[in-house]
């Protein structure tokens, strides 16, 4: 017998980012009365089951529904942690909860790609070396990275990107156990228009799930220890991407000219403010030499858009779209048998929210499915025809 839970609207509620007030006022009702549907105190009437699953964007069912998916969340890491309101962070968190939960269903019917990272790195005294012995763990040399988003699914990180009505957040990793096995998600921001961008967003999460503990809430953590661990983040990063031998060989030729930079951001793949930052770090550049080119590339603008920052093609998460595709390319499920397989775990939702969480085109789950027929054809009776 279904029977209304409570901590679904909750759930619901923070996975849009609204305070328990800015619900209550949509819903016509006061705070309170919104809270004791939470608590369970009292169930909302039908008319405003409706109202809460067109606000929300979730079924009616949803509400009803119970699901007994275990995971274990550990540690989540978010860039501009100290600036970004807590809301938004748990509206974040619970997203990629969601996702990890539906990417657990999906686990029963797809070999998704084992977590391959090494288990000795805290022997490593530096971001740099840890940076230095990633790069040889996974055979990659020290060139540039042309895809590190399909580097990172392959090596069984799960990539996700979300809508976000702050640009304060950048991007974050979330990690999970998941039928026993220790997951990793990093989840970016759609804000992001630049590939460099979010190729350092990328390395920058890759390096928090390296060098950090993942068993305690950072939430917690001083503001001191946290401003470190995004610096040793920032450092991994920077040596991940841009290899200190490799890199250097190439900037010695020209390093205080910007476009030498616009040019080595075509291979690297790296922003040039990132490049700059990444030469000086290295003794290449001096800090004073350092200030005035950053100090040009704000009188250009290149702040807030550096030049191939429309041009590098941007790279999208396809890991959980393509096992949405094999399935249904397959006929393992259809697309509404798949939406209904979700349900039977406990997740009814409506189809544009799965295609945000598994990065599919927009309407791909909506599309309608049908049983084509060919024409008939038609013959003529010849004891009629004379």
């Amino acid at each position: 017998m279904l029977q209304f839970n409570g901590d679904r609207i909750k759930f619901a509620r923070i996975y849009n980012g609204l305070t328990v007030n800015e619900l209550a006022t949509q819903l016509s009702i006061s705070p309170q009365a919104e809270s004791q549907y939470e608590m369970e105190k009292v169930a909302p009437q039908f008319d405003k089951l409706l109202l809460l699953s067109k606000i929300l964007n979730f079924p009616i069912d949803f509400f009803l529904q119970n699901d007994d998916i275990l995971i274990k969340s550990g540690s989540s890491y978010f860039r501009s942690l100290m600036k970004t309101p807590k809301k938004y962070r748990t509206e974040q968190k619970a997203k990629i909860h969601l996702l990890a939960k539906l990417y657990s269903i999906m686990h029963e019917y797809i070999e998704f790609p084992c977590l391959d990272i090494p288990t000795d790195i805290e022997s490593y005294s530096s971001p740099e070396e840890a940076a230095n012995y990633l790069r040889e763990y996974w055979a990659i040399g020290s060139e540039p990275i042309r895809n590190l988003l399909r580097l990172l699914e392959a090596k069984g990180i799960i990539i996700t990107s979300y809508e976000t009505s702050t640009t304060d957040i950048d991007a974050f990793s979330q990690f999970f156990k998941i039928n026993g096995q220790e997951t990793f998600f990093i989840a970016y921001s759609n804000n992001k228009t630049s590939a460099a961008r979010i190729n350092f967003d990328l390395a920058h999460e890759l390096g928090h799930i390296i060098l950090h503990n993942w068993n305690e809430d950072t939430e917690e953590i001083t503001r001191e220890e946290f401003k470190n661990r995004e610096k040793q983040a920032n450092e991994f990063a920077a040596a991940f991407l841009l290899p200190k031998i490799s890199f250097a060989r190439e900037v010695y030729l020209f390093p205080t000219e910007l476009s030498h930079y616009i040019e080595l951001k075509k291979k690297w793949r790296v922003s040039i403010a990132a490049m700059i930052h990444r030469a000086c770090a290295l003794g290449i550049i001096t800090m004073n030499q350092y200030q005035y080119m950053i100090r040009i590339m704000n009188k250009k603008g290149y702040r807030e858009l550096e030049p191939l920052d429309n041009l590098l093609e941007i790279p999208y998460p396809c890991l959980l779209k393509d096992a949405v595709e094999l399935l249904i390319g397959n006929n393992i499920f259809t697309k509404k048998e798949l939406l209904e397989e979700f349900s039977n775990f406990g997740f009814s939702m409506n189809s544009d929210e799965i295609e945000k969480l598994f990065a599919l085109e927009k309407g791909y789950l909506s599309e309608e499915e049908s049983i084509d027929f060919s024409p008939v054809t038609l013959k003529l009776q010849k004891r009629r025809i004379k």
